[in-house]
This record gives structure tokens, sequence and C-alpha cells, in this order.
């Protein structure tokens, strides 16, 4: 009977996890689509950025009036990795591990550091042999453009200072609740798209100021709203990730819960047999006597 006890006790935490497990996808599934509107919402203003930028780059002579534009041999590169300041999301951060353990691998001829977004990030490289330039941590719960600005204005003033070579934004893309990509994206020095410049044929129009004056102008804030852009991305992923572990786990206890009940139902049968059997062989005895 102490194996029964025990079986009951099992199944009814098993339960108990599964509860926990089910209202977490139901709270990352809100989430998800929060992050999703938010993602619809930013798109026009991005697009409208980007296509002035495109339009204003093409019909620029000279690209070295652009400091932001202007290459640099590639000697200190500074990562930004964008991982999760929560687990229990699947393979979503080691993901974002590895691939940021590659690109340091990868730049061996030049000198690294990370600008880490996300604790867990933060919590594994402290641990390892690798430069941490700076962190931010415990803004995804709350997470506002206001981040985003503060991110991308940090690291222009130390790409502007020449600390840093080039800057790159390693990240999870969100493509579905069970799809994310890795991936690794230019940020500094700012290169527009091949897709997105257009032809300097078509008509010009007069600028007040010039063109130079405001490209240096409007790439800080196009490359702030790219940065919004990965954190809503990589938020996205995240929850998505985290909404299909859930689900997986809650199916995976459901699973458990259905054959600890039978091994419990078998192991009753096979007790009360036995009870009956010892009552019959009693019975038996008792008549001999």
């Amino acid at each position: 009977m102490a194996n029964l006890r025990e079986i009951r006790k099992r199944i009814a935490s098993v339960r108990s996890t599964q509860q926990i497990t089910k209202a977490m996808k139901m709270v990352a599934a809100a989430k998800l689509r929060r992050a999703q509107e938010n993602i619809v919402a930013f798109r026009p203003y991005s697009y409208e950025l980007r296509d002035l930028i495109a339009h204003l780059t093409a019909l620029m002579g000279d690209k070295k009036e652009v400091p932001l534009m202007i290459h640099r041999p590639v000697q200190k590169v500074l990562l930004v990795v964008v991982t999760a300041d929560r687990g229990l999301c699947g393979a979503f951060n080691h993901n974002i591990i590895r691939r940021a353990h590659e690109r340091v691998q990868e730049y061996q001829d030049s000198e690294v550091e990370l600008y880490l977004v996300g604790r867990k990030g933060l919590e594994y490289f402290r641990k390892r042999p690798v430069t941490i330039n700076t962190s931010k941590i415990n803004f995804f719960n709350d997470l506002s453009f206001h981040d985003a600005v503060e991110v991308t204005d940090t690291i222009l003033r130390i790409y502007q200072e020449q600390r840093f070579d080039r800057v790159e934004f390693i990240y999870n893309e969100f493509k579905s609740a069970v799809q994310q990509n890795v991936i690794v994206e230019q940020f500094l020095p700012f290169v527009p798209d091949e897709e997105m410049v257009k032809s300097p044929e078509q008509v010009d129009f007069l600028y007040e100021p010039d063109k130079k004056t405001i490209l240096n102008a409007i790439i800080p804030r196009h490359l702030r709203v790219q940065t919004w852009r990965i954190l809503l991305e990589s938020n996205a992923a995240e929850q998505g990730a985290r909404m299909t572990a859930m689900e997986n786990a809650t199916d995976n206890a459901e699973e458990m819960v259905h054959q600890l009940t039978i091994f419990y139902n078998r192991s009753r049968q096979a007790s009360i047999t036995t009870e009956i059997s010892e009552i019959v062989s009693g019975a038996e005895a008792l008549k001999e006597s």
C-alpha cells in the first residue's frame, strides 16, 4: 500500500506541474500576441525612414561625409548578444550563446568584446574568458522604445569614440511560434541593403538642410528603430519558444499521468488479487481445521 500512496503522490505532483506549464503557455501566448502587434505597428515608420535613407544614399557622391558609414580596418569588434532574462523557453538561449561563441572564434585576429542584453547571456559569459563591455538585464517584462534608445545611444557613443571598428547584433529572429532563426547582423558601420538603394536617376527633391546633414541626423534615428525591431523580434521569438516548450511540457505531463494511472491501476488490481487469494486461502485453511 505504501507503493500505491507514492504513485498517487507522483500523479498529484505531475498534475500540479501540468497546471503550471499550461498557465505559462497561456501567458506566453498573450505576450506573443502583443509582441506581434508591436512589430506590425512600428513597420510603416521604419519603412519610410529606410526608403528616405536609401534615396539619399544613392544620391550621395562621397560616403565619407557620413561618419557612421565609414569603414575602418577591423581590429576591435563589439558583439551585441540578445538573450532572454528567463529560461524555460527551449533552445532559445542556447542557440544564441552557441552562435556568439562561434562568432568570437571567427574574429580570432581581432579583439572582441560583448554587449550582453538579457540575463541568461550575462550569467553564461561572465564565467567564461571573454571581455564583457556592457550588460543590460531585466527589461523584457516592461519593454519600451526608451530601452532601444538607451542601448543604441551607448553603442553609438563608444563607436564614435573609435573604441570599436565594427558592431554586430546576434539575436533570434521571429518566424513563427515554432521557428526562430539566429541572425548575425552588421549594425555599424551602417550599410544600406542593396535592395534598399534606389536608382539615382529618379526624380530628386530639394532638401533643407543638405543631404549630408540630413543623413547624419536620420541614420542614428534609423539605428534606434532597428534596435527596437531587434528587441521586438527577440521578445516575440522568446515568447513563441516558451509557448512551444510549455505546450510540449504540458503534453508530456499528460502522457506521464496516463502512464502512471495505468501503473497505479495495475498495482492496485494486483494488490486486491493478492488480498483475495489470502482470504480464500485462509477460509480454506479454516474449513480443513
